[in-house]
């Protein structure tokens, strides 16, 4: 009788088609329904420091206008170039402070912002292809410049030419349909904010001890990662999607200005400041020095409170430093069981569960156990996920650990949101040169019910 000898490539085939009737079996479940799992003030904060949350809440949904004198656009400074026009616009979901908002939303239904933003106020911007109505919310930034060098920075995807604020600018948009032609532009999304100031409060030593714990752990699947730090006193840097920024005042100065164009006391040079399209001093956004909100009885001097004695920048940190960590829904036994598949198929090596925060000034913020999923080092995630920008100690294929509380109600995943499925997302961490193969082949070698047990946990965070 004649023996059939199967084939290698043959077996591969096989293998890969029941890989794929694996991964079609399971459904990521979708945003979590319900109300906002996060969105207000850190439930131990003194009196005080409620009352200054609120109020730089009310300033994160600011609407700016180039001037601030066009009703309902009362903050001062918008562009000559943006992306945004307030603060809230991008980061909106599940709630203010959240990520990218999106027309999808059980939460919040509205088309992605940036469309109508185009022509608002008469300005005469064409919609870039990249920016659809059911989102995400973007920046763009070009790789390389004209003359070959390395970009890397934002480009400003409107200007505010035409706008009935900003007579007598003739500011053009960038060339994207020739960028992107030439495979030259990458997109970034928002970072959801909340709880970020438990990640401030955590001391460099905490998070070098971490990474340490998992050494022998991750050199067996061949995970490497180190940390983005700052140039000057060498200290960790923990804040945007390469881990570039040193703390919450830089990462929202840096956002203001890029974003919104507003010049202020971190950033305080205007941007794309061309004749005929400033029209403000900068910079833009500074500390008052005189409040006249209300009178004090015993200095006969204007004053006000903190936050209206702060500069927008100022209140935007407050607002992300005392934001409360989403809370993630109850247990069940199919969520429990995918936190178990978490650990022991790797994700939590660089998905760190816990985290403790050192000493702090915020009242019930000292040593405190939380739960970012993110040891907020850096780590190779391979050509597939590669944006070819670098970012201080961060290079093309490196990006912090996006941190995953919070992601059961995102709508969009990746630092350039190119999916809303978990699915998809999970295999994108393999390429190669990525660190996460060795864990994406554990995940794939789950059973079918496992892995929707896994994605199950993920939703519930």
């Amino acid at each position: 009788m004649k023996r059939w000898k199967l084939s290698p490539l043959f077996l591969c085939v096989v293998s890969v088609s029941l890989t794929s009737l694996q991964l079609q079996a399971q459904n990521d479940p979708g945003p979590r329904s319900g109300a906002p799992a996060a969105g207000g003030f850190y439930s131990p904060l003194s009196a005080n420091e409620q009352a200054f949350f609120n109020q730089a809440q009310q300033i994160f949904t600011e609407i700016d206008s180039v001037s601030g004198g066009i009703p309902g656009e009362t903050g001062r400074g918008l562009g000559p170039t943006f992306n945004g026009n307030s603060c809230a616009q991008c980061h909106a979901q599940p709630a203010t402070g959240g990520s990218s908002p999106g027309l999808t939303s059980p939460q919040n239904p509205i088309a992605n912002p940036q469309v109508a933003l185009a022509t608002l106020d008469g300005a005469l911007n064409s919609l870039p292809s990249f920016i659809t109505p059911n989102g995400p919310v973007r920046e763009a930034r070009f790789v390389k410049n004209a003359n070959g060098t390395l970009d890397g920075g934002v480009h400003g995807l409107y200007t505010i030419a035409g706008r009935s604020d900003a007579a007598g600018c003739g500011l053009g948009q960038p060339d994207f349909p020739s960028a992107l032609s030439a495979d030259n532009v990458i997109f970034r999304i928002p970072t959801p904010t909340f709880g970020l100031g438990l990640v401030e409060a955590t001391p460099d030593s905490v998070l070098q001890a971490n990474l340490a714990a998992t050494q022998s752990a991750r050199s067996a699947l061949k995970i490497l990662g180190n940390f983005n730090t700052s140039g000057n006193d060498g200290t960790i840097t923990r804040f945007g999607w390469k881990a570039q920024n040193k703390s919450l005042l830089v990462f929202a100065g840096e956002a203001y200005n890029v974003e919104q164009g507003v010049s202020n006391e971190n950033f305080p040079n205007e941007r794309s400041a061309v004749p005929g399209c400033v029209f403000n001093n900068s910079p833009e956004d500074a500390t008052p020095l005189v409040n006249g909100n209300s009178a004090s009885p015993n200095f006969g001097t204007p004053m006000g409170t903190t936050s209206e004695m702060s500069s927008d920048l100022v209140n935007f940190a407050a607002f992300i430093r005392l934001s409360a960590p989403p809370t993630p829904a109850p247990p069940t036994a199919s969520t429990q069981n995918g936190a178990a598949l978490f650990n022991s198929i790797g994700c939590s090596l660089c998905h760190s569960p816990t985290l403790t925060t050192g000493p702090s000034q915020i009242t019930g913020m000292s040593n405190v156990t939380y739960n970012p999923y993110s040891d907020f080092a850096l780590h190779s995630m391979g050509n597939g996920l590669s944006d070819g920008t670098h970012q201080g100690n961060a290079g093309p294929n490196q990006f912090r650990t996006a941190p995953l509380w919070g992601l059961g109600q995102r709508l969009f995943f990746l630092h350039d949101g190119r999916t809303g499925d978990l699915i998809q997302a999970i295999q994108s961490h393999s390429s190669s040169g990525s660190e996460a193969n060795l864990v994406v082949r554990k995940y794939i070698q789950l059973k079918p019910s496992q892995v929707q047990d896994l994605l199950n946990f993920l939703r519930s965070l």
